[in-house]
């Protein structure tokens, strides 16, 4: 099956007003900048989609990315670790005026709830947030002297992921720490879309280097040369 999909815009054309979207990425490491741009486009063309959930580490920096959806109002509410980094004006302003929802999650058990969404585990226990404000209403219980929080597994309809290398089956490798959020975002999507820096042959990507398996992936862009956030900020550009 040939999962090979022409632009970024065609990639991302089925996500919907008030759709969950899984984004990847640690910062800039490993965020699908294009397709993000793509969803942007979209919604400056026909104001959708909007109303969006997204799970992210992070709620983005400066105006490009997450931080520029967010500044649209496209998204209505976060579910990340991270909501405050090197420039998070965007989703700040839009917090304090009480335009978006925000559901703070320790980076290691939102990574365990994506985790656990793909391998169908609908709750585990973790000591992480216990006796803090996060675990307010979370069924506790004890395992050998200590406490522990229930936390539920996290899926979503979309995943929006960059990764290296791809070929026509959804196969993936990651470069480096760009493979941080994206594997386990691939197994808890209904619907996978990737962008990759290069499409490779079927077959010509070692199996024993596979890091996604195509099972887990719908659609797969090429983006030949993707833009860096980090490089974006710094030329201060603007995508809203």
């Amino acid at each position: 099956m040939d999962k090979t999909i022409s632009t970024p815009a065609e990639a991302v054309a089925a996500i919907p007003d008030g759709a969950s979207v899984m984004i990847g990425g640690f910062g800039g490491s490993g965020a699908p900048l294009e397709l993000i741009k793509a969803l942007i486009d979209r919604f400056k063309a026909t104001g959708s989609p909007k109303n969006l959930t997204v799970i992210n580490n992070n709620t983005g920096n400066g105006k490009v990315g997450l931080a520029a959806m967010i500044e649209l109002g496209m998204v209505a509410k976060m579910i990340c670790s991270f909501p405050r980094s090197a420039d998070p004006r965007a989703f700040t302003e839009a917090y304090l005026a009480g335009k978006i929802e925000l559901e703070l999650v320790p980076q290691g058990t939102l990574a365990e709830r994506i985790r656990a969404g793909g391998a169908g585990i609908p709750a585990f226990f973790t000591p992480t947030s216990y006796g803090t404000d996060l675990a307010n209403g979370k069924p506790t219980a004890e395992f050998d002297g200590r406490m522990y929080v229930q936390e539920r597994w996290l899926k979503a309809d979309f995943a929006l992921v960059k990764a290296e290398l791809g070929d026509a089956l959804g196969n993936l490798t990651y470069r480096k720490a760009a493979r941080n959020f994206g594997p386990v975002m691939c197994t808890a999507a209904a619907r996978t879309i990737v962008q990759v820096s290069k499409i490779v042959e079927c077959g010509s990507i070692d199996p024993e280097v596979v890091v996604t398996p195509g099972i887990f992936v719908n659609g797969v862009v090429e983006v030949a040369n993707p833009a860096q956030e980090e490089a974006l900020n710094r030329a201060e550009e603007s995508w809203v």
